[in-house]
């Protein structure tokens, strides 16, 4: 009789091998067949909501891994609300305006400057939707949920009115004025930039010291006396106007071989030696107050350079005398208005020196102009030092090009005006990076006003018609009118369009008396489109205001959390989120940066296709995601070798059900102890798993799964129960005793897999066949419930002090194998004397045999030639017994039923 065929061995058509690139996208395809988000998002429908809004990634080119790993766990989170019963429904946002799309059209062969505006936009409008398509489809490919029939995008109609509305809230609370400032520019884009578009590289810049002669000194200074002053951007010095000193100060006059110089006195000496001057008198002494108003002769031009006082100045570098330009500075702006300076910008949008600059000058990029003026500086005999410093630099975080501060005209969000409230709102703030709060607190408290204007065609326009005489035209009817206009035609009307139609019907102003009007040709700045979407897309779509949880990038705390902020609570009164989480960057296997030009930068699709999305899902979900994170071949193959083990571990468990039903199932009460200490460990695995989810700790909840499948099914429970599964008859009561726990982890592991492995967890529903009614997706299973187990707590207490006896039992067999005086366990008989504080485990004693999986155990009280261990005394030794041909286990000679054991005969015979 062939043995092996009366075994009742795990059957399932659910495969070893994942196959997961070839199986997903049959799963992708099913859920949209079956409008499957919506079936989920309907399911929890009137009960309490959990508003997750999302971030707009920029539509331009693939998606990158890091996108994946901020989408996978967004979509991971609202999974997991969803299935613990939150209503969570999930609009994915792209941002579609701005630069980079204007120049990717450019880069496609359209000639802007032979298109109107208007049509220039609709090239931009198509390509943004084109790349919207492609990211989408990425997304979905990775086993996102969202509603990808509705995403919110910042160039639809309704979103752009919204945006208006909000910029008319903001204008008619006199938080949005025009004003004449210094601004980052970029000449690269040729537009103005805010903070949060800008990044600081190291570069190497000139550094110069310069004499400015005296021309009039108040009688305190002679004519043949020079101020020093220094400067890193020698470009700079054809816009001076000023030197400012520190009121407070000490200023030495001092007598050297190249005429009398004042500086700051405590630099006098590291000066000198910078400079190589040997003469050194130190004439005089002056506070700073004591030389406001005199005036000196600019070096390059016939006018003067006032000097002027200002507590910006410092001792860190340079003279203690600030060279100051105010067309060209922040500081110098300010100290300027303070003194009635002009506001002198002597360079274009092209970053190229203007004609007033005189010949020798004009036409040149500031950067050449660097060392045209420097040579000019020292052919007129004033230039005392030039040398070379390496210093951080802003820089175009877009281009990667260097900018340069530059007066012009702009559009301001005021930032003063509701400071103390955006730092209250900040206050009260769930930060679940702690770093974060102070971030953002300390950036909000530094921060300058907004420059929300941007010379570019692509994107939301400043919706500011100007009178005749250039007065700006703010009034909420005219607002509403234009917002009207958005919503009905979006954006592009504004370029296709005259002032008149922009206008309310009859519109008349007093500014305007011949009825001429002109349009702001500015647009906005993108971030205040992507601000505001709390606003034209969650408000607009009927979603609670201030939302759950804002994720993303920890980049977005000048970015998209910033801009939020202060729009929300400009708008709406308060921040839009209660909630923030943020993640780090994505860093190659070495932790360097990704780049192109490294060579190193890693195509999430590729993965997906070489590994299978769900691979890509369980290592976004088990890096630490609140820091950065590193990914390389080889960190994904660990952890597709921890897919291997749950996808096995779940075969077996699915495998050894193919004949149970729900309807087998064995009360609690009637398991026996270790099963219902499983179904105690089950519990216990479900509330960590519920908190570290609810702490947003998927890395926490994905090692207790893997923990739970390692430590606790395969090495032990399904570890010996194979014996029962395997050997017993198929309705015995201990065989359906076991299944009721596999049963049970089954169901349960298949829902808790479900927000992170989304395809395995649908496969494994499909191959589970205990249910007759079960759902048509995992996704529309309910949650597990917790199980209830009478004296939970001293069956886990009691267990657990088992494994640890029976830790030490493996290590007397591990003893005995190393030996090689046994192949296996189930060759070795134990000699055991438990110690005083395990005696309960004598209990135990008729199922020892099979929870340690050996021939024999034998309960002593005598420690003779036994072996100490933390709970007992043990000695491994071979049994000398007969093996069953059918279920491999040995027993005395005297016990066997001819060649079988009594069970196995029973069960074939009986």
């Amino acid at each position: 009789m062939n043995y092996k065929d009366t075994l009742l061995m795990p059957k399932t058509e659910f495969e070893m091998r994942g196959n997961l690139p070839k199986k997903e996208p049959g799963y992708v395809a099913r859920w949209q067949d079956a409008h499957m988000y919506e079936k989920v998002i309907q399911q929890n429908e009137g009960k309490d909501d959990f508003v997750f809004h999302d971030g707009p990634p920029y539509a331009n080119g693939n998606m990158h891994v890091g996108h994946m790993l901020n989408k996978i766990i967004k979509d991971v989170i609202c999974r997991y609300k969803n299935m613990e019963g939150y209503y969570t429904p999930f609009i994915p946002g792209w941002d579609t305006h701005g630069l980079p799309i204007e120049n990717a059209i450019q880069k496609l062969g359209v000639n802007r400057k032979e298109l109107s505006t208007a049509e220039f936009r609709k090239k931009c409008y198509e390509y943004a939707l084109e790349q919207v398509a492609k990211q989408k489809e990425q997304c979905i490919r990775v086993g996102t949920f969202a509603d990808y029939a509705h995403p919110y995008l910042t160039l639809l109609p309704e979103f752009e009115a919204n945006q208006i509305d909000v910029f008319a809230k903001m204008a008619m609370d006199g938080l949005i004025y025009k004003g004449l400032k210094p601004v980052y520019w970029s000449p690269s884009s040729e537009s103005a930039l805010a903070e949060a578009e800008v990044e600081y590289h190291d570069v190497k810049s000139p550094t110069i010291f310069v004499k400015f002669a005296v021309k009039d000194g108040k009688g305190i200074l002679d004519t043949d006396t020079s101020f020093v002053i220094w400067t890193t951007t020698p470009w700079t010095i054809p816009a001076n106007l000023a030197i400012c000193l520190n009121p407070d100060y000490t200023y030495a006059l001092v007598q050297s071989e190249k005429g009398k110089l004042l500086v700051l006195e405590e630099l006098v000496d590291s000066l000198w030696e910078k400079f190589g001057l040997q003469q050194k008198e130190i004439l005089q002494r002056f506070s700073g107050k004591e030389l406001e108003m005199i005036t000196c002769q600019h070096p390059l031009y016939d006018r003067e350079s006032l000097v002027i006082l200002g507590d910006h100045v410092t001792a860190d570098a340079g003279t203690g005398c600030v060279h100051t330009a105010p067309g060209f500075g922040m500081d110098d702006f300010i100290v300027g208005q303070k003194y009635g300076l002009d506001i002198y910008c002597n360079v274009d949008e092209h970053g190229n020196m203007m004609e007033d600059c005189g010949e020798w000058l004009a036409g040149q990029y500031v950067d050449d102009a660097n060392k045209t003026v420097t040579m000019k500086l020292d052919e007129l005999g004033v230039l005392l030092k030039l040398e070379f410093i390496t210093h951080s630099y802003p820089h175009d975080w877009r281009t990667k090009k260097p900018i340069i501060f530059r007066a012009t005209d702009q559009w301001f969000c005021s930032i003063d005006k509701i400071r103390e409230k955006l730092l209250s709102e900040i206050d009260k703030v769930n930060w679940l990076n702690e770093w974060g709060h102070i971030r953002i607190y300390n950036m909000i408290k530094d921060r300058g006003d907004w420059c929300i204007s941007r010379q570019r065609s692509w994107g939301v326009p400043i919706p500011i018609i100007y009178c005749e005489d250039g007065t700006p035209i703010m009034e909420e009817a005219v607002f509403a009118h234009i917002s009207k206009l958005f919503r009905e035609y979006g954006s592009n009307i504004w370029f296709e369009k005259d002032e008149k139609f922009l206008l309310p019907e009859g519109y008349t102003n007093e500014h305007s008396p011949n009825g001429i009007f002109r349009k702001e040709k500015d647009i906005m700045d993108v971030w205040f489109d992507s601000g505001s979407s709390h606003t034209g897309c969650m408000r607009e779509r009927g979603y609670r205001y201030p939302v759950d949880l804002y994720f993303e990038g920890s980049d977005q705390y000048r970015g998209w959390f910033n801009s939020s902020l202060i729009i929300g609570t400009a708008a709406h009164g308060e921040a839009p989120y209660k909630t923030v989480l943020s993640h780090g960057f994505v860093l190659d296997g070495k932790g360097n940066k990704m780049s192109k030009s490294l060579g190193n930068t890693v195509d999430p699709i590729k993965l997906v296709n070489q590994y299978g999305a769900d691979i890509l899902r369980l290592w976004a979900t088990s890096v630490a995601y609140q820091s950065d994170v590193r990914i390389s071949d080889e960190i994904m193959k660990q952890i597709a070798e921890n897919y291997r083990k749950i996808r096995n571990t779940m075969r077996f468990v699915l495998g050894n059900l193919s004949d149970f039903n729900a309807t087998d199932i064995v009360d609690t009460k009637d398991l026996k102890g270790v099963d219902q200490y499983m179904l105690v460990e089950l519990n216990n695995l479900m509330k960590g798993y519920h908190e570290a989810l609810d702490n947003y700790d998927f890395a926490e909840a994905n090692q207790l799964i893997l923990n739970c499948f390692t430590n606790t099914l395969s090495a032990f429970y399904m570890d010996f129960t194979k014996d029962i599964l395997y050997i017993e008859k198929a309705d015995s009561l201990r065989r359906r005793q076991v299944q009721t726990v596999l049963y049970h982890y089954a169901k349960t592991m298949m829902k808790l897999l479900s927000p992170i492995l989304v395809f395995t967890a649908e496969e494994l529903h499909d191959h589970f066949h205990c249910d007759e009614n079960k759902a048509e997706s995992i996704f529309l299973e309910a949650k597990p419930e917790m199980i209830e187990v009478e004296n939970a707590d001293s069956i886990k207490e009691y267990y657990d002090r088992f494994l640890t006896l029976r830790k030490d039992a493996m290590k007397a067999l591990e003893e005995l194998r190393n030996e090689k005086v046994i192949k296996s366990n189930m060759e070795a008989k134990l000699t055991v004397c438990l110690k005083d504080e395990y005696q309960d485990m004598a209990k135990l004693a008729d199922d020892l045999k099979q929870l340690f999986i050996v021939a024999k155990v034998n309960l002593v009280t005598d420690t003779t030639d036994l072996t100490e261990y933390e709970t007992a005394y043990i000695k491994a030794e071979k049994f000398n017994g007969v093996q069953c041909p059918r279920c491999w286990n040995y027993f005395e000679e005297s016990e066997m039923e001819g060649e079988l054991c009594p069970r196995c005969h029973e069960v074939i015979n009986g």
